[in-house]
């Protein structure tokens, strides 16, 4: 069975000394957890986190976005290959605070998830669906075609990408999907990789929506959540030690 995935999602959040405190703190009480760890920072971070990570095994870094575009006159991205130079092990691509706020189509991360895989970067595909779209009745429709268009553009390569589902409903909010919602549809979306490619065990898919260290075990004991994308949680060392604990026991 694979170990559990608990990758932390940062956003628009740090500072040099906070990093530091915080990533020590879950370097030191992470010693022995049988589970994999990823920190997702931001970019002006990635230098420091890659130094303070150096050494070890059990955190890798995480970028938190990757550019569409390979180089060039592209001002403010950052490329695959840059992030390659900082060691980076994977890249957040289609959270839904981009498609939202960055107007991303699902055509756009399909060919960000392609840049990652092209320079060895393991891409978190993010998907999910607005309350809205749940309310519709349109979950399962909506994460599928998100899922589709990078299936779609990668091909063979899917079986080495990472998933992420996120309602977007409880992203932040406080609100999290119960165990047997997630759980559904992580089975649609372990479904439909099955269909792609037949290395589809190989991928993890992680649940993100407002995964905490009170609800952490309940949904890593689901049959197809291998792990998580955690927010909020991931800027407090105790909680985010809290969730790999229980990472590490359903592993």
């Amino acid at each position: 069975m694979k170990k559990k995935l608990i990758a932390g999602n940062w956003k628009m959040n740090g500072s040099l000394a906070a990093n530091a405190s915080l990533l020590q703190a879950v370097l030191d009480g992470s010693k022995g957890m049988n589970c994999q760890a990823a920190v997702c920072v931001p970019a002006a971070y990635l230098a420091q986190v890659q130094t303070i990570l150096s050494g070890q095994t059990l955190v890798a870094l995480g970028a938190q976005d990757v550019s569409a575009q390979e180089v060039g006159a592209f001002t403010g991205e950052i490329s695959a290959g840059m992030l390659n130079d900082f060691s980076v092990r994977y890249a957040i691509v289609g959270h839904s605070e981009r498609r939202q706020y960055h107007a991303e189509s699902d055509a756009t991360v399909a060919l960000k998830a392609q840049r990652a895989l092209s320079a060895g970067i393991t891409p978190i595909v993010c998907v999910g669906e607005t309350l809205a779209d749940r309310e519709a009745g349109k979950t399962e429709e909506v994460v599928k075609r998100q899922l589709a268009a990078v299936i779609h553009t990668n091909g063979h390569c899917i079986s080495e990408i990472v998933v992420a589902y996120e309602p977007v409903w409880a992203i932040g909010t406080g609100r999290t999907a119960s165990p047997e919602q997630a759980q559904e549809v992580h089975a649609v979306l372990r479904a439909q990789l099955k269909a792609a490619t037949s290395h589809s065990d190989r991928i993890s898919i992680l649940y993100g929506g407002s995964m905490n260290a009170a609800n952490a075990a309940q949904l890593l004991a689901q049959p197809d959540i291998d792990g998580g994308l955690i927010g909020g949680a991931a800027l407090k060392a105790p909680d985010f030690l809290a969730i790999m604990a229980a990472g590490s026991v359903s592993a």
